[in-house]
C-alpha cells in the first residue's frame, strides 16, 4: 500500500486518467476526522466506497448463485423431457 500525504487541493493521479483531489478536512478530534475528496475518472471506470462496492459484490454472487441453480433445474427438465419423449415415441402409448 502507498501511503501518501496531501494538503488541501493537492491531487493525486492514478494512471494517466484517474485524478483524485483533497476537498476539505473536517473535525479536529482523532475519533472524527474526515477528509473529503474529489475523484475524476472516465465514465468507465466503476468508482464506489469500499461498503457499496462490497454489497454490489454480495448482490452479483447472489444472482449468479439463483441463475446456477435456475440453469440447473432446466437442464435437470430438459434431460427429463427427453427421456420422457423416448419412452412415449411415436407409436408408443403415453
Amino acid at each position: 500500500m502507498l501511503v501518501i500525504t496531501r494538503a488541501f487541493d493537492e491531487r493525486i493521479m492514478i494512471g494517466d486518467d484517474i485524478e483524485i483531489v483533497i476537498v476539505e478536512f473536517k473535525g479536529f478530534r482523532a475519533d472524527n476526522r474526515r477528509v473529503r475528496m474529489g475523484i475524476n475518472a472516465p465514465r468507465s471506470v466503476s468508482v464506489h466506497r469500499k461498503e457499496i462496492w462490497e454489497a454490489i459484490q454480495r448482490e452479483k454472487a447472489a444472482k449468479a448463485a439463483e441463475e446456477a441453480i435456475q440453469r440447473e433445474k432446466a437442464a435437470k427438465n430438459g434431460q427429463e423431457s427427453e427421456s420422457e419423449k423416448r419412452s412415449t415415441g411415436p407409436g408408443m402409448p403415453n
